[in-house]
């Protein structure tokens, strides 16, 4: 299964939905594309929503620290949520547990954002 995402915005953030699996770099160059276009507009805040989201090694876990490093230089914040078992257990082993917020559904994530606002 490839790597596709869409994109969700409003005022406040942007839901990224993942759907596949995140394995090659050359998988992410478009969502990196959009995550600058997004943030070209004044939104920095982003929910990772995982819910169809299959597999992803070490690029996979590439790209979700990019998305954290620009949203938190522009003065915004990521929160991941619906985190499949498999890919929860390899952000506990790799320890970016410690670093995203990750919660067990949107409607949560939502909450956070709307709190930093």
């Amino acid at each position: 299964m490839e790597f596709t995402f869409s994109t969700e915005e409003n005022k406040d953030y942007c839901v990224i939905r993942f759907k596949g699996n995140l394995i090659e770099k050359n998988q992410a160059f478009e969502l990196l594309e959009t995550l600058d276009d997004i943030m070209a507009r004044n939104i920095s805040r982003f929910i990772i929503e995982m819910s169809e989201f299959g597999y992803m090694n070490s690029t996979g876990l590439n790209v979700l620290i990019n998305i954290l490093t620009k949203a938190r230089k522009a003065g915004g914040e990521v929160v991941i949520a619906s985190v499949p078992d498999n890919i929860r257990s390899l952000m506990l082993i790799t320890k970016l547990n410690s670093i995203f917020t990750i919660v067990d559904n949107e409607q949560e994530a939502q909450k956070i954002l709307l709190k930093e606002a």
